[in-house]
């Protein structure tokens, strides 16, 4: 904090009254107030008679001088209070010459308010009665004896722009449990303490002492809530010791940020008598933290392993410990001396035997080793015997720890408030209004279509009733064709003469242009002659026949029925845009995508897949565009808000992406994508505490969520266990994961810059890993740890990757693309790296996956597994690298040989390589599985087809069966018609091919099955159109065009150029 100018500023207090006193001698006693403040006295008031209602008025001021430099500084003010004592003056006795006093009461005035700015300040505080005292003590429904004191300084002690500059450090040491044996009192006086040094920029670390600890035996319990005390010795009236309004409330063990903080036996980790506990201090440069909590184990005091962690040779207790203990008896912060002096032991044969633990802040040990140290790595030497500590180790049975608490005033670091993220989010991407609500559609446009129609046939039909009506009525039936013939020239001419036709024709014409633009989605002029007389000729034909349906709506045709139409829904167009991407057709995939938009233009999902679309087709400006739509229509959409971030890291627009992440992570704190995600933004910011706070926060969600589905699972088979508050069992949760193991190094890998880089260095580091493991046959990356203070906090070890400046290695072929939706198999989320693989690879995230996959591969509880082999295996089937592709996936069969998601993609490996044999080997393996793979539509269709092939037209039959019941499409249907078809099933043919028809009347080769059948079924017309269709939709299958031309020969009909 910035200091205040050196002039001394005088702090005035005023008691001016006291309330509900009484004496030892009667209830109108004479009493006086003493003021003391840092060990001085400041006076005495005069001395007053109480009133028999217990008032009395002192009105008494005192006043010391604050200097910051020199005697009463900023600290005194924060953590000394001001002492008000009340003796009473008791009568003299018989031939007594000097007047005996009797203290009543003590009261305490904490001077915090004159550091958060004020002036001056009233407060009625609590006279808290001595031993022995007639004044009542401090219990609900009782009157407490209380002071009025007025503080006042006259101007403010700091400056608006100190108090914004500067935090209040506070620091709550809770307890130490687990004590040695030898601490119960058997012998003379103990007296127990802590030291701390807390680390300061420029100047000697600052000494905290915490004094007089009280010993409770085994099995006492401390309450909660319980008051904190003041760090101040020789306090008379037990109730000043505690701090006003000030309490230790616990909380949840999983919260706090020692080395405590989840279920665990008690460890043999080293301990010893001059104990030291390491406290990381590094979530305070968090932001928006204020407050760290956590209970610390207390290790042995020895100088090498002390120094290796804080590059400090400085001891509290050993080099100033005795001479603050002797000559300071108040406590609380002292300064340290100006040199440093080893001693030669730390145990002193006094009555009253000292329990030495320092507290040791670092900015960052086990738990946060991507802190660097600002010391000098020169390593020490040290005396033998300063290595040992003996006597220290009866804190290795009894596992000793403390509870500490550190809270700030305000963040050092200060975090965004979510107002400001989303105001920012706002100006980047505005909110996108609402359409307006109006019934639209290619549906509306025919229905209005069919509405004219009527209207204009009702308009016709009066005008011929009025002009031959009476004539009709005459002749009856017997009317001829001529005369028929002769009214219909009358009835045109008057249309024409009239200027009736001209006005159906206007009627007409509105709905005919919503036919254009909704049914056939043309807005733009066409680039051709001919491509206009062609889609003239489409929608005529398409207009007549719905004016039949219409005119057939109104005069019902007994002998031709109405025309069944399928309408297709969004799931379906969806599939059908995914089978194109995967048969490599991306032109017809964004037709369905677009056709999606067009219908629900609001719908976020349909913009987020387009966008996920263009990722794969590489095209990240309009994959940018399609996520920044999504988060226009809903700003809190969790996915659109990370897409949009992902984006935004892949295009170098950091600053946007920043604020991205930030507001998924503040819209919904829970969600582990969103932590990962930021956490790997920080790491290509090179921003190593905010990364380690990211990565710890999702940790801690993906914790939360895998201990509550094990509650959940327990209470669905009732099976719930309940372990007694207090107990310690076995933790399955390690760092970034679930399923704890034992510790690990950390390893720093830095990835060249260039195309492909991040999963070269996958692939050499992975080779060397299979290498190790195969001679040492131990399990990768887990290297077990001597040092205890690894073994203690493997929560916070950091894994890093130093990534590319640049990410350029893209997928070069997209016709292996595999929908990487989540594996069939039920798997609990082992790592918070796989998670977001998971939510990238859905997306074709592919750049940004191997990044991802690298803090996988490094991470304590990840490393290589099935799942990490499989997403690796896909990343090569995208570049279409066939021989890593397979060597992955061995890797993968070796671990999880019953995983039906293996077998899957190994199948589609062979397919895409051109090994059917292998591919149809694995895909039947697949499906003979009791659980279905991840993405079996494209099992049955490939198997299928290899089926078709080899002329296997049974399996095939029920092979596309299957598919047809799961998930229908223009592809199953084709494939099952084929079969039967093979099979001179016609009928079930043609019903597979009239379905296929239906939902996608654009496919060549549906076209040409149907001429094939109606060929076979003899139907010359029927056949004629087929082929028509065939030949006008381009089909490209060379043999299948052959085998046509032959049954038309054969046949002798079917191909009108004959």
């Amino acid at each position: 904090m910035e200091q205040v100018s050196s002039t001394g500023k005088p702090v005035q207090i005023t008691v001016t009254d006291g309330y509900d006193l009484k004496g030892f001698k009667g209830d109108t006693p004479v009493t006086f107030v003493r003021a003391e403040f840092n060990q001085v006295v400041l006076g005495d008031s005069a001395k007053i008679t109480v009133s028999p209602e217990g008032t009395a008025k002192y009105n008494f001021t005192s006043s010391f001088e604050f200097n910051p430099e020199g005697g009463i500084t900023l600290d005194d003010l924060a953590h000394k209070p001001v002492f008000l004592t009340v003796t009473e003056v008791l009568p003299k006795e018989k031939k007594q010459r000097d007047e005996k006093t009797s203290i009543l009461g003590q009261a305490v005035v904490d001077l915090l308010p004159l550091l958060e700015g004020e002036s001056s300040f009233e407060t009625v505080v609590p006279l808290h009665p001595v031993p022995g005292s007639p004044l009542e003590p401090l219990r609900s429904g009782v009157k407490q004896c209380s002071l009025e004191v007025k503080v006042f300084v006259s101007e403010p002690l700091l400056t608006p722009a100190q108090i914004s500059g500067g935090s209040l450090l506070k620091v709550t040491l809770e307890a130490a449990y687990s004590v040695p044996e030898s601490f119960i009192p058997i012998g003379p006086l103990q007296n127990y303490m802590v030291g701390l040094q807390v680390p300061s920029v420029g100047e000697k670390d600052y000494p905290i002492l915490f004094k007089n600890g009280t010993l409770k035996l085994g099995g006492e319990r401390e309450p909660v809530p319980r008051p904190k005390k003041w760090p101040i010795a020789n306090i008379l009236a037990p109730g000043a010791n505690n701090i006003p309004d000030a309490f230790i409330v616990g909380g949840p063990y999983e919260e706090e940020e020692g080395e405590l903080n989840h279920p665990e036996t008690d460890d043999e980790s080293q301990l010893s008598f001059h104990g030291v506990a390491y406290v990381n201090m590094v979530p305070l440069l968090y932001p928006g933290v204020k407050r760290i909590r956590g209970a610390f184990h207390v290790y042995p005091y020895i100088d090498s392993s002390v120094y290796e962690k804080t590059k400090c040779l400085f001891s509290l207790f050993r080099d100033t410990g005795h001479h603050l203990i002797q000559n300071n008896k108040v406590g609380g912060v002292n300064s340290p001396l100006s040199k440093p002096v080893i001693s030669k032991n730390l145990k002193e044969d006094k009555t009253v035997k000292e329990k030495d633990i320092e507290g040791k802040p670092k900015p960052g040990d086990v738990q946060a080793p991507s802190i660097k140290s600002q010391s000098s790595d020169t390593p020490l030497e040290v005396e033998p015997s300063l290595c040992h500590n003996p006597e220290g180790q009866q804190y290795v049975e009894a596992g000793t720890y403390i509870v500490l608490e550190i809270q700030l005033d305000k963040a050092l670091v200060p975090k965004r408030m979510p107002e400001e993220l989303a105001r920012r989010v706002k100006e980047m991407i505005p909110p996108r209004p609402p359409l307006t609500r109006r019934t639209g559609g290619a549906q509306k446009a025919v229905s209005d279509y069919h509405m004219q129609i009527k209207n204009i046939s009702r308009a016709i039909l009066e005008e011929y009733h009025r002009m031959f009506g009476k004539q009709v009525a005459k002749l009856g039936s017997d009317m001829d064709s001529e005369t028929l013939e002769e009214h219909k020239c009358q009835l045109s001419y008057e249309l024409n003469c009239s200027g009736k036709y001209f006005a159906f024709k206007e009627q007409l014409k509105h709905a005919v242009v919503k036919i254009v633009r909704e049914k056939y989605l043309k807005t733009t002029s066409f680039e051709s002659q001919e491509e206009l007389q062609t889609f003239i000729s489409e929608l005529y034909v398409f207009l007549v026949d719905q004016m039949h349906v219409a005119l057939n709506q109104t005069i019902p045709d007994d002998v031709q029925g109405a025309v069944s139409t399928i309408y297709t829904t969004s799931e379906q167009l969806r599939l059908f845009a995914f089978e194109a991407e995967v048969n490599e057709n991306f032109e017809m995939a964004a037709v369905y995508y677009e056709e999606r938009l067009v219908r629900e233009p609001q719908n976020l999902e349909h913009w987020l897949d387009y966008g996920a679309f263009c990722l794969l087709t590489e095209d990240n400006i309009k994959a940018q565009e399609c996520f920044r739509k999504a988060l226009s229509l809903n700003q809190n959409h969790i996915h659109s808000l990370l897409l949009c971030g992902v984006l935004a890291v892949l295009m170098e627009n950091y600053e946007q992406a920043e604020i991205f992440f930030e507001d998924a992570t503040c819209l919904e704190p829970t969600n582990v994508v969103a932590w990962t995600l930021l956490g790997l933004y920080y790491e290509i910011q090179n921003n190593d505490i905010r990364m380690e706070m990211a990565f710890h926060e999702a940790f801690k969600q993906l914790q939360a969520q895998a201990l509550q589905a094990r509650v959940t699972k327990q209470k669905s088979t009732g099976t719930v266990e309940y372990v007694e508050e207090g107990g310690k069992v076995e933790s399955s949760l390690g760092p970034w994961g679930v399923a704890n193991g034992s510790s690990t190094t950390a390893i720093k890998v830095e990835a060249p810059a260039g195309p492909g880089a991040p999963l070269s260095v996958l692939d050499e580091f992975l080779e060397e890993s299979s290498k190790l493991q195969s001679d040492s046959r131990e399990p990768l990356l887990s290297i077990q740890s001597q040092d205890p203070t690894i073994s203690q906090k493997l929560s916070n070890i950091l894994l890093k990757e130093i990534p590319a400046k640049k990410e350029t290695s893209k997928c070069q072929d997209s016709s292996t693309f595999l929908h990487p939706t989540t594996y069939g198999i039920s798997q609990t989320p082992t790592t918070i790296f796989m998670e977001t693989i998971r939510f990238l690879m859905k997306v074709n995230a592919v750049q940004y996956v191997h990044r991802v996959l690298a803090h996988e591969l490094l991470c304590p509880q990840g490393g290589p597994s099935c799942e990490y082999y499989l997403v690796l295996a896909q990343t090569h089937l995208l570049k279409k690298d066939f021989a890593k592709a397979e060597e992955y996936l061995q890797q993968a069969a070796q671990m999880d040989y019953l995983n039906p998601n293996v077998w899957g993609v190994k199948g589609h490996l062979y397919f895409l390589s051109g090994n059917h044999a292998e591919a149809k080997a694995c895909y039947e393996r697949t499906i003979s599985f009791v659980v279905d793979a991840a993405e079996m539509h494209f099992i049955f269709l490939r198997l299928g087809h290899i089926y078709l092939e080899e002329k296997e037209y049974e399996k095939a039959k029920k092979t596309y069966l299957q598919a047809c019941k799961r998930s229908p499409s223009c592809l199953t249907w084709l494939g099952l018609g084929i079969a039967c078809y093979r099979l001179e099933e016609l009928t079930e043919a043609e019903d597979a091919l009239s379905e296929a028809n239906a939902l996608n009347n654009y496919n060549a080769e549906v076209w040409a099955y149907l001429a094939l059948v109606c060929l076979k079924a003899g139907r010359q017309l029927e056949a004629e159109q087929a082929y028509k269709y065939t030949m006008k939709l381009k089909l490209k299958d060379e043999a299948l065009l052959a085998e046509i031309h032959m049954v038309q020969e054969t046949v002798g009909f079917g191909n009108p150029s004959f």
